[in-house]
């Protein structure tokens, strides 16, 4: 693989990170419309790849942002100077442009990196002598650019671009200069001061001081490898926390981020569902199909057609306790359903502490948040009681609930030792396709004090701890994938 391939397949990995999808088929695109515009026109690389690369104004912007901080002009400059077939002409006096005065020159006239030895240095005319190892004679051939594809080559092979926190700066700082050749350039530096002659000791000092230079070079060249890399590597990795986390622990402050995840969530599971699936029942022919498809092949059965049953969208009823102690997990549970309307539009929701209201039009007229906080509002408050919820059930939905529905109840099912009314939900499972219960305590408390799962499970089709983002995801992922 050429240079300009891995900056590409490095380019690519910095796509992925930031939640750009691109296949490998795409990055073989983009290799060779590379091969066709070149690097010379910075501008016109970046429309060309980002034809390739993004797809939709969301990715093309996320795009827009990794390009500029991953294609930076120097790494333009070097890319141009590694295509194949080009010479690097560039040969500067000097490492950087202040060793002109203060690294000395061939004449002696320079001030030498040692300062105690610096007017000795400038009175003796001698003949300068040449570094003997490999990073000091890159060091000091003037050429710059040549540095710059050494680090970044020492980078690609520490891997640099896994730096994950700040504090590793230190750490990768040290591996790039270490793969570059510091340690023959430290005994090297070591045995010029051992010698008490002039040249060796003026040697010496250019070597120090453009190791000390390389070092500041190496530090810039890191941290520019975290801000590209650590930044949607840390956010990836404090997602991955949050969804962890019980979401009665989050602080008001994650709530924000934990509306992204959701959403992400939400995109991710409508990408997988978002068609409509059949059930194909192969060796049962749909002949009328099958004639009409083949009348254009003069009746030649060129075309078979199978008869297929499409497998209908159900109604999802969802009941969520808003009380106190709960009100979190309904939040986002809500927020669930309610990004997944392209896949999942038949969603009525209801909330409840005790008496039980339907929220759907809610959220339909109101921005998600809004119409969380009139949920929280008009009925998070009083004392739950669950059986109070049933009968309202009973009474005002139960008639809509067929063989096609699915309902999905999220609470802790502690009722303040009231009825529990567990007969209504028997009812409710006899008519609906499923009864899912969510519960957010762990298993060992469904028994313990007021709580009354143990008269409420035996009438679910299915019960779960549900307590965290993950467990929100993978509840609805089985749900839409029985009902797409």
């Amino acid at each position: 693989m050429t240079q300009l391939q891995k900056t590409l397949v490095d380019f690519v990995k910095v796509l992925r990170t930031a939640d750009v999808k691109v296949s490998p088929a795409e990055t073989l695109d983009a290799m060779e419309a590379i091969d066709l515009v070149g690097f010379e026109d910075r501008q016109f690389l970046k429309n060309t790849l980002s034809l390739v690369l993004s797809k939709n104004p969301e990715e093309k912007e996320i795009y827009e942002n990794c390009f500029e901080r991953f294609f930076t002009t120097t790494k333009m400059t070097s890319l141009n100077e590694t295509v194949p077939d080009a010479k690097d002409d560039t040969n500067y006096d000097s490492y950087n442009d202040s060793d002109n005065e203060a690294s000395g020159n061939s004449s002696g006239g320079g001030q030498g990196g040692d300062s105690s030895n610096a007017d000795d240095v400038q009175e003796i005319d001698f003949e300068p002598l040449s570094p003997t190892s490999v990073l000091g004679q890159l060091l000091l051939s003037g050429n710059r650019m040549e540095v710059m594809i050494q680090m970044a080559e020492a980078g690609r092979t520490v891997g640099v671009n896994e730096i994950v926190v700040f504090t590793q700066k230190g750490l990768f700082t040290r591996k790039i200069m270490e793969q570059m050749g510091l340690k023959g350039l430290q005994e090297e530096i070591s045995r010029l001061q051992d010698v008490a002659d002039s040249p060796e000791i003026h040697l010496a000092g250019r070597l120090k001081q453009a190791r000390e230079q390389l070092r500041e070079q190496v530090r810039d060249y890191v941290e520019r490898q975290f801000f590209l890399h650590a930044d949607e590597s840390g956010k990836q990795l404090r997602e991955e926390l949050l969804k962890k986390v019980k979401l009665s622990n989050l602080e008001k402050r994650n709530f924000k981020d934990v509306q992204e995840i959701v959403f992400k969530m939400a995109k991710k599971l409508i990408a997988i569902h978002s068609k409509r699936r059949k059930t194909f029942k192969r060796g049962q022919l749909d002949v009328r199909k099958t004639l009409r498809h083949n009348m254009k092949y003069d009746g030649m059965l060129f075309d078979v057609k199978w008869k297929s049953q499409k497998v209908d969208r159900p109604k999802v009823f969802c009941i969520c306790d808003v009380s106190g102690s709960v009100s979190n997990y309904s939040r986002f549970l809500l927020m669930f359903l309610y990004s997944l309307t392209e896949v999942m539009p038949k969603v009525r929701a209801f909330a409840f502490s005790s008496d039980l209201g339907e929220v759907t039009r809610l959220f339909e007229q109101n921005n998600l948040e809004d119409a969380m906080a009139k949920t929280m509002r008009d009925y998070g408050n009083g004392s739950t009681d669950y059986g109070q919820m049933l009968t309202d059930f009973r009474s005002q939905v139960l008639k809509d609930v067929n063989g096609k529905s699915t309902i999905i109840i999220l609470g802790d099912a502690r009722n303040n030792y009231g009825d529990p009314r567990n007969e209504i939900l028997r009812e409710v499972y006899d008519k609906a396709q499923r009864v899912i219960w969510l519960n957010p305590e762990p298993k060992s408390a469904w028994s313990v004090g007021d709580a009354e799962m143990k008269k409420y499970a035996p009438n679910c089709h299915q019960t779960e701890v549900c307590n965290s983002l993950i467990h929100l995801e993978r509840v609805v992922g089985n749900l839409l994938r029985l009902t797409t």
